[in-house]
């Protein structure tokens, strides 16, 4: 195997090509489903129709002329990558960054080896007890980021593509308003973009959520909720009410001391999630909302935000 010849014809760094080839080795991929099931499970998953019919022209048919031998390799070995972690919790890149604009088979790549590790992730969860309705919803948060890279104009989607490795590794529930990420000894919690950050929504979220690691995980003994995130940087109280979500989520919370570089760079990622868009410039963002004129007028001031962690006990 030439893993240089690989690099070239996908146009991507030859390392990383041996990182895939380290990682997945020769352990097992996983079939995709039959393409004939394929609309019926892009619905569960709640991909709209737009990205479906996207997903369905480029779909990796053994004759389709999309698909170069290497593109195949990838895949196989991306699934395989994947499957080899199943039930890790760690962030994950399933492989390299690819030019998308070369069409469809390029541009949703990741998107059919997360179908093809669906069934994988739902034996997971079988074995675990999860209730169907947890685990679709769970994994139907493809098409919620294939909807907002579309709206992102395909700025969000290398992030993404590691994102999505952990809800088909097992790793990342939806219940309720907060999504709960397992760990080492503590819950993490992310935001999906589902509405309102209510008070009364996020405690009902996380009321299911000490309810359901005893039951399907108790040889885990989760003993904190945690969350790293821009939206505990302390300075957004500087101009949001205080009686707002975004405040109220902040005081469940005792923050660790700010380190600089401790996660994301939170300029960048305050724009990923207020705004839907990495390269709109300041003076041409939306000023609709509280938050979103905050974030703006904050920049221009030629401050930061930053990313904090946080952590209460269960």
């Amino acid at each position: 195997m030439d893993l240089d010849a690989i690099a070239a014809r996908l146009g991507v760094p030859v390392e990383d090509v041996d990182r895939v080839h380290r990682l997945a080795g020769d352990r097992p991929s996983a079939p995709l489903p039959a393409k004939a099931d394929a609309p019926a499970i892009l619905a569960r998953l709640a991909v709209r129709p737009d990205d479906a019919a996207e997903i369905m022209a480029g779909w990796p048919d053994p004759d389709s002329p999309l698909w170069t031998p290497e593109l195949r390799w990838l895949l196989d070995r991306s699934i395989a990558l994947v499957r080899a972690d199943l039930g890790g919790h760690g962030w994950l890149s399933p492989g390299p960054e690819l030019p998308r604009e070369q069409g469809p088979a390029w541009q949703h790549l990741y998107v059919y080896a997360y179908l093809a590790l669906v069934d994988v992730a739902r034996g997971y969860h079988r074995d675990h007890g999860i209730p169907d309705a947890v685990s679709w919803l769970s994994l139907a948060d493809l098409g919620r980021n294939l909807a907002i890279d579309r709206r992102m104009r395909r700025e969000g989607w290398p992030v993404m593509q590691s994102w999505l490795t952990l809800h088909v590794r097992g790793s990342v529930y939806e219940l309720g308003r907060l999504q709960h990420h397992r760990g080492d000894a503590a819950i993490g919690l992310h935001v999906p973009d589902t509405g309102p950050l209510s008070p009364e929504a996020v405690a009902a979220s996380l009321d299911d959520a000490r309810a359901f690691f005893p039951r399907h995980f108790p040889d885990e003994p989760y003993t904190a909720f945690s969350c790293g995130s821009w939206l505990l940087d302390p300075q957004l109280l500087e101009y949001l009410p205080e009686g707002s979500n975004i405040a109220r989520f902040q005081q469940m919370f005792e923050l660790a001391p700010y380190e600089e570089q401790d996660g994301p760079d939170a300029d960048v990622e305050v724009r990923r999630f207020v705004f839907r868009t990495l390269s709109t410039p300041l003076d041409q963002l939306p000023r609709r909302t509280v938050l979103q004129r905050a974030i703006i007028d904050h920049l221009r001031a030629g401050r930061h935000w930053h990313w904090r962690h946080g952590r209460f006990p269960i």
